[in-house]
C-alpha cells in the first residue's frame, strides 16, 4: 500500500518522522507547512496526512492535534526516504584511533563503549562463540523435587552454574551415579562428541537416567557456548531517552532482557546470518521488551570469516541516517582491528 504514496506524500511523511526524531513533539499541520518547503494550504496538508494515518504510517496521540511516525512509518522512512548521512574522515580517524587494545576482548568492549558513546544509547557486542565447548568435571547436586543443579568445570577452570527443570524426580543416588558415569566415560569431551557417542550408547542406559542426560548435554552446551559472549554498555543511556524513561516497566523489562541476554543474543545471531546492516523496528525483533525499541546491527569479521555481530539498541525515535553509519564504521573498524591483532600474533 505505501508504495501507492505520490512524491507529496512522501515528502510530507519525510519532513514529519525527521521533525519528530529531532524534537521529539508530535508534528502539526503548520510545522510542517513550514518546514516541508511546498507551497501547500493547511487544509491540503490535514488531507495528506489524513492519508497517511489511515495508511498506519503516522498516529496521533490523545493529547496533541499532531501526529507522529508508528513502527510501520519508520520502516517505510528507513527503506525508501532516509538519506544516509556518511560519517566524515575526521571522525572515522578518531573511531580507528579509539578502537584500542591489544586483545580481541578489549577491542570488542572498546567497540561497545564507542558505539554507546556516540550514539548515547546501550551498545552491544556479540562475540564469537567457543565452538564444541568441553568440560572437565561436572556434577549433578539435587536441589528439590523436579530442580537439579548442574556445575560445569572448563577445561581453563571456569565453572558454569545451570538450574536443569527435569520432569521426573530424581534421588540422590541416581544424581550421583550419573556424575560418576558422565566424568568416567567423557571428561575432556565437547558436549556435540558426546550427543553423538550417546546416541549409540543410550539403549545400554537406564531410560530415566538418559533423559536427565539429554538435557544436561543441551543446558550444559548452552552453558558453556554462551561463555561471555555479549558485551552490552551503556543501559543506563536508555534511562535518558525520553520515549523510554516514561515508561518505566518498559525499561524494567529492558533491563531483564540486557539481564538475560539469551534472547538478544538469539536476534543478534539471526542478524548475523545477513550481509551488512540490518535495522529491527518496534515489534520487529520479535522481543517483547524491545517493542518501542529500534536495534540497529552489523556483522564483523576476520580474514574474511564471520566473528560476531554488533550494535545499537535505543528507542524507535532515533537518528536512523546517523546511527547506521556509525554502527557500519564500527564494525568495519573492529573487523580490521581484529584482524591487524590477528596478524601481530
Amino acid at each position: 500500500m505505501t508504495t501507492m504514496l505520490d512524491a507529496r506524500a512522501q515528502h510530507l511523511l519525510k519532513t514529519l518522522i525527521e521533525r519528530y526524531i529531532a524534537e521529539g513533539q508530535p508534528v502539526g499541520s503548520r510545522v510542517l507547512s513550514r518546514h516541508s518547503g511546498l507551497e501547500l494550504s493547511p487544509a491540503t496538508i490535514r488531507n495528506v496526512m489524513a492519508d497517511l494515518e489511515e495508511m498506519g504510517l503516522i498516529a496521533s496521540p490523545h493529547t496533541s492535534a499532531g501526529r507522529m511516525p508508528t513502527p510501520r512509518g519508520y520502516r517505510f522512512f528507513v527503506d525508501t526516504l532516509m538519506v544516509v548521512k556518511p560519517l566524515e574522515q575526521g571522525e572515522i580517524e578518531r573511531l580507528e584511533g579509539e578502537l584500542d587494545g591489544d586483545r580481541p576482548q578489549q577491542l570488542v568492549n572498546a567497540a561497545a563503549s564507542l558505539l554507546s558513546q556516540l550514539t548515547q544509547f546501550a551498545g552491544v557486542v556479540m562475540t564469537p562463540r567457543r565452538r564444541a565447548a568441553a568440560f572437565r568435571h561436572l556434577e549433578f547436586l539435587r536441589l528439590s523435587e523436579h530442580r537439579v543443579l548442574l556445575i560445569v568445570v572448563t577445561p581453563e577452570g571456569d565453572v558454569q552454574n545451570r538450574i536443569l527443570h527435569t520432569d521426573r524426580p530424581y534421588t540422590s543416588a541416581q544424581l550421583i551415579e550419573a556424575t560418576n558415569f558422565f566424568n568416567q566415560n567423557f571428561a575432556g569431551h565437547s558436549f556435540v562428541s558426546i550427543r553423538d557417542r550417546l546416541a549409540a550408547e543410550l539403549s545400554a542406559l537406564r531410560e530415566d537416567i538418559a533423559r536427565l542426560m539429554q538435557v544436561a548435554i543441551e543446558v550444559g552446551e548452552g552453558a558453556l557456548s554462551e561463555g561471555d559472549s555479549l558485551v552490552v554498555t551503556g543501559e543506563r543511556n536508555l534511562l535518558n531517552a525520553e520515549d523510554l524513561a516514561s515508561n518505566m516497566d518498559r525499561l524494567r523489562q529492558l533491563f531483564d532482557l540486557f539481564e538475560q541476554k539469551t534472547s538478544l543474543l538469539h536476534l543478534l545471531d539471526e542478524s548475523q546470518k545477513a550481509q551488512g546492516v540490518q535495522i529491527y523496528i518496534g515489534g520487529e525483533s520479535g522481543l517483547v521488551p524491545l517493542g518501542e525499541c529500534s536495534v540497529v546491527t552489523a556483522p564483523y569479521e576476520v580474514g574474511g570469516q564471520l566473528m560476531g555481530t554488533l550494535g545499537v539498541i535505543g528507542p524507535t525515535r532515533m537518528a536512523y541516517e546517523r546511527v547506521i553509519p556509525i554502527v557500519d564504521v564500527t564494525a568495519k573498524l573492529l573487523s580490521n582491528a581484529l584482524s591487524r591483532e590477528r596478524v601481530d600474533d
